[in-house]
């Protein structure tokens, strides 16, 4: 059987990406050539914490959530990994076990570079070292921004800021009304809680009320954003 390859708009994601787009043809030219595709349906585990690191990953298609587990055996969402983000490089770099498990959020794609390829490009680019601090330095930067946001920030603010990112990373135009968009990725209201390091109950008071100022609309499939300005009010609102 043929190993699947990335569908025009899996590898139009990978393009796009924002750290991806920025390196040199011949580079992205090398990584996409040693890169193989794989495909996961909901729920299914890509990496596993305490597993050595094998491959480095870039999500082409759906989510990955990324998780951990309490001491009480809890799963806990942090993040979920959009298309065209790269992730997993930490581990190959200090040669640790991986920290947490990652698991496809939906009908998902990834695109991988196994380890020894992965050293191997990094022999042949010295840009690949470069773009890397690059990212690491952006990441340092948006976890920092979230401790900040965590600790100023009101919960609703905070939010508003988690729903417009979620609108740029999988918002889907209504074709019905044209202010309108929904969000594409399906989240419970546990774990969009969990993204916020908060209740549920709590967030989805915060919902409701967003709800009656007709700023979303919650709906049985997921959410939408009916006033993108609204929401950006509430996220630059500092009390």
């Amino acid at each position: 059987m043929d190993e699947p390859i990335l569908t025009i708009e899996e590898r139009s994601a990978i393009n796009a990406g924002r750290w991806f787009s920025t390196l040199s043809p011949s580079l992205k030219h090398d990584i996409l050539r040693c890169a193989y595709v794989k495909r996961h349906n909901d729920g299914d585990l890509i990496a596993a914490r305490g597993e050595p690191p094998e491959e480095w990953v870039a999500c082409a298609k759906g989510a990955i959530r990324v998780s951990s587990t309490s001491i009480s055996g809890k799963q806990i969402t942090l993040t979920y990994v959009e298309p065209g983000i790269w992730f997993g490089d930490v581990s190959i770099f200090d040669g640790d076990r991986r920290t947490h498990d990652a698991y496809a959020h939906g009908e998902s794609t990834t695109l991988c570079v196994a380890k020894a390829d992965f050293k191997k490009i990094l022999a042949n680019h010295v840009e690949l070292y470069e773009a890397l601090l690059r990212l690491h330095a952006r990441r340092i930067r948006q976890l920092y921004g979230l401790v900040e946001d965590l600790n100023t920030l009101p919960l609703r603010a905070r939010l508003a800021k988690q729903l417009l990112h979620l609108v740029r990373s999988y918002g889907i135009p209504s074709l019905s009304d044209g202010s309108e968009v929904r969000i594409g990725l399906q989240l419970a209201q546990e774990e969009l809680a969990q993204l916020l390091g908060a209740s549920r109950q709590r967030v989805n008071q915060e919902l409701k009320s967003m709800e009656r100022e007709d700023t979303i609309r919650i709906e049985p499939g997921g959410l939408v954003v009916r006033d993108r300005d609204a929401l950006m009010r509430i996220a630059d609102a500092d009390i």
